[in-house]
């Protein structure tokens, strides 16, 4: 590996080069044996570099470095750069003749040229280095005035042959290692293709699964933690609730980065019901890690407000042979949803009560006028039918209006006091059916421009909670004063109360506090959202402050006439 990287460093080192840098890199052997030559010589022979005649035939050699150097290869044509290499040839052939017994060895330095013809470019390169080694020798003798003779002729005739076999050897490597360098690049570009869409791919997936608001979490055949999305790492009460599913924490086994919480408690894990503790059995994380696919089972985690539904989904990883190598979990957080839907099952079964008892009451007379047309009796039954009538004519009015998130306002100048009077007297016989005692704090006069009668309804309504939800000998205050700019009134009962998660939901449509469910105390949950709706459509706004077991004041305010 260490040499594979070391190669594809000179590789790339030379790529970078420029077409005058790998001539003159391909130049610098030569060059540095022939110094190494003029060098040897100065210390051993000193008279043959003092020879006029070795030391003009240095001069080629230098140059030709000096040409690799200066001349512009990259804009000659192709393949200029080989005239370099066939006047090395020759350069060394004239070295060795005027360097005499002594320098015949000089004769193997060109094996360097002839192998920088045969191993760069095509096969006529090789035919060039045979020529260049042959007609160099011939010249060298003629140019410097050697007769021929048995030596002259074996070395005329040995050194081609053995440099056209160097040159052959050469060019057949140097094209088996440029075929294969073909392949490795062709492989190259597949794989850096492949590993690109394969990146996309990741960022395509890496995106989709942080973009879905499920929780994800993958883990190995060993229930080792290998992936998390940030879902499931920001819901502490799912990761935790994952972790002690299969009695220890993630991190336990695996790396903490992508894990639940390493001080994860023993997050108790319920069924659908809520109460039911889950048999490890039948819980279905244990069941995904242990290699069993599941569909969207559901599974409460934690005790109390805090308590969380999860809809889980698992599938199993499989190898090519078909064994278990892990699971991919999915946890959705349902508990909305749920609460969602038990609220609409409430408010079916608290409207279907609240339509049922008038309708009963209103039957009832009817078929008594109808038995006995001529009674005295008949029109109070019709006043009770006209009452019920009114009472079922209001609550689908408070439906249409919980709908539209909107009412019309009919607006003149009033005195807010003299609503709310009006208001305490009309539940004053509720309140006295009770038990309840109501006490007034007003000031006087309050004038406000508003619809009477939708004030009068907010009024009413607040009286209505206050007077159904206190107990029987409980206390209502009414206040009402200016400040400011705005008008206030409150009211202040000493009933049960509402705990924190309740009072965040007051406002909502249908929803009714769990003891008022469990006591059967009447009513559709529709009073204080109709009541926002109002008091905002005035400008004005509405807050609610309650403690359990002491009492709830509502606060509402408007805008005070000039």
């Amino acid at each position: 590996m260490l040499n594979l990287w070391r190669f594809e460093t000179l590789d790339s080192y030379y790529r970078r080069l420029g077409s005058r840098g790998r001539v003159v890199l391909c130049q610098l052997p030569l060059s540095v044996s022939i110094l190494l030559v003029v060098a040897v010589s100065a210390v051993v022979n000193p008279g043959t570099l003092q020879d006029p005649r070795f030391q003009w035939t240095l001069l080629p050699h230098l140059l030709l470095l000096a040409l690799c150097a200066v001349v512009p290869w990259g804009k000659l044509p192709s393949g200029s750069f080989a005239v370099i290499p066939i006047l090395d040839c020759l350069a060394i052939s004239l070295s060795r003749e005027a360097g005499g017994q002594i320098l015949s060895a000089l004769g193997l330095l060109t094996v360097f040229p002839v192998i920088w013809l045969a191993a760069i470019g095509p096969r006529g390169r090789v035919l060039m280095a045979i020529l260049a080694t042959v007609l160099s020798a011939l010249l060298a003798p003629i140019i410097l005035g050697v007769d021929f003779g048995k030596e002259s002729v074996v070395r005329l005739i040995l050194p081609p042959m053995v440099f056209t076999v160097i040159a052959v050897t050469v060019h057949v490597v140097a094209s088996v290692l440029a075929g294969q360098r073909s392949s490795l690049e062709a492989k190259d570009r597949e794989l850096q293709h492949a590993l690109s869409d394969s990146q996309r791919r990741q960022r395509l997936m890496d995106t989709v699964v942080e973009t879905v608001g499920v929780g994800v979490w993958v883990v190995n055949a060993e229930g080792a933690t290998i992936f998390t999305n940030s879902r499931f790492q920001s819901d502490l009460a799912r990761a935790e609730a994952a972790a002690a599913s299969h009695g220890e924490t993630a991190t336990s086994r695996s790396e903490p980065a992508a894990g639940p919480s390493t001080d994860a408690p023993n997050i108790p894990v319920f069924e659908s019901d809520r109460v039911t503790p889950m048999p490890p059995d039948k819980n279905p994380v244990a069941r995904a890690l242990a290699g069993q696919n599941i569909t969207e089972e559901l599974l409460w985690v934690g005790t109390g407000d805090t308590q969380r539904a999860y809809s889980t989904t698992a599938r199993t990883i499989r190898d090519s042979d078909g064994a278990f190598t892990g699971s991919v979990i999915a946890f959705t957080d349902v508990t909305a949803l749920v609460g969602a839907l038990a609220a609409k099952d409430n408010f079916v079964s608290t409207v279907s009560h609240e339509l049922r008892t008038p309708l009963t009451s209103i039957l009832g007379y009817l078929e008594l006028i109808i038995d006995e047309p001529d009674s005295t009796l008949g029109r109070e039954q019709l006043l009770v039918i006209e009452r019920n009538a009114q009472r079922l004519l209001h609550l689908v009015n408070d439906l249409l209006a919980v709908a539209s998130d909107s009412v019309d306002l009919a607006m003149e100048e009033t005195d807010l006091a003299g609503i709310v009077e009006e208001a305490l007297e009309s539940a004053r016989p509720r309140a006295a059916a009770s038990a309840v005692k109501l006490v007034a704090d007003m000031d006087r006069p309050l004038p406000a421009r508003v619809d009477p009668e939708r004030v009068g309804q907010v009024v009413d309504n607040l009286l209505s909670n206050a007077i159904k939800y206190s107990p029987n000998g409980g206390l209502v205050t009414v206040r009402t004063h200016r400040d400011g700019s705005r008008l206030v009134c409150s009211v202040t009962d000493s009933g049960i109360g509402m705990n924190p998660e309740e009072q965040e939901n007051a406002f909502a449509k249908f929803f009714r506090a769990a003891r008022a469910r469990d006591t059967a105390i009447p009513g559709a949950g529709l009073g204080l959202p109709i009541s926002k709706t109002i008091v905002e459509s005035h400008g004005g706004s509405i807050s609610l402050t309650s403690r359990p077991g002491a009492g709830t004041t509502v606060t509402f305010t408007l805008p005070a006439a000039n």
